[in-house]
């Protein structure tokens, strides 16, 4: 369940690649530096981006920012599945926006970092174009490219899968002390996370920990650990274990607890959201 960091390698001269991988067995819960624009064929499946976990129905098109965690979409799925990536080198995001006429690109890019799932007529008409790029030069490739990301950044067909930024960088914001932090969280939430103890590593009284963190997440220290908690327990109840095995995986001593919590975030069970997405 450890995000892990994927380094993505480009063939020398090439600002992106477009390829189809296939990791229907594989858990990979991950990240990179790297802009992705994923399509999902299928007839259905899961999207977990960021904090959001959710469904899909008749393929999915989804831009994914830099550093925003993510799980393979073709995980799990039964049926036949296909999907075609293009992931973009930070330099040439960079590059690109950096240009006054494409502002528009800029703004689409600084919001992919919630998860943005495209629909409609957008969906069609952008993946009828990288198909088409597959077969096209370099120089034609880029061009097509240059005109996906217009035709994304003005188009209205389009959820977002976040309400706040999830970037990996998010739980850094104070590179050291917030990177100590959630390092704490990450190895104690499924025991018993202390706030004196954490408060006591990074050098702080509890009063000025609390105050601190809740400055730097907009949220108290046992609210981002439940959250935390529940996010874990998504993902157990995701890989088939019973909604018992998830509630005492994530650290909940009481299940009762769990199952009322789990419904203040999600608005459905822990049964019932394990029902819905094995339902496949």
């Amino acid at each position: 369940m450890k995000i892990q960091k994927e380094i993505i390698d480009f063939e020398e001269g090439k600002s992106f690649k477009l390829f189809s991988p296939s990791l229907k067995n594989c858990f990979y819960w991950h990240y990179h530096p790297e802009t992705e624009l994923v399509y999902v064929e299928a007839s259905n499946g899961i999207r977990h981006v960021g904090k959001d976990i959710s469904k899909f129905t008749d393929h999915d098109l989804l831009l994914i920012g830099s550093n925003v965690p993510h799980l393979n979409f073709d995980y799990g799925i039964q049926t036949e599945c296909r999907q075609l990536v293009l992931q973009m080198q930070e330099e040439f995001t960079q590059n690109l926006t950096a240009m006054a006429e494409f502002s528009a690109v800029k703004e689409l890019l600084d919001r992919s970092c919630l998860g943005l799932s495209f629909f409609g007529a957008t969906k069609e008409t952008v993946v009828q174009k990288l198909r088409i790029m597959e077969s096209q030069n370099p120089f034609e490739a880029v061009m097509s490219l240059i005109e996906i990301l217009q035709i994304l950044a003005h188009s209205e067909e389009v959820k977002v899968l976040n309400q706040e930024d999830t970037r990996v960088q998010w739980f850094m914001n104070d590179k050291i002390r917030m990177g100590t932090i959630y390092h704490y969280i990450d190895e104690h939430y499924d025991k018993k996370p202390d706030v004196n103890e954490i408060a006591r590593i990074i050098g702080l009284s509890t009063p000025a920990f609390c105050r601190y963190f809740k400055k730097q997440t907009d949220m108290t220290f046992t609210g981002f650990v439940n959250n935390y908690r529940i996010n874990q327990a998504k993902i157990s109840l995701l890989k088939g274990n019973s909604v018992t095995e998830a509630c005492f995986q994530a650290g909940f001593e009481s299940l009762s607890y769990f199952n009322k919590l789990f419904k203040q975030h999600m608005e459905q069970t822990p049964s019932e959201f394990r029902k819905e997405h094995m339902r496949r």
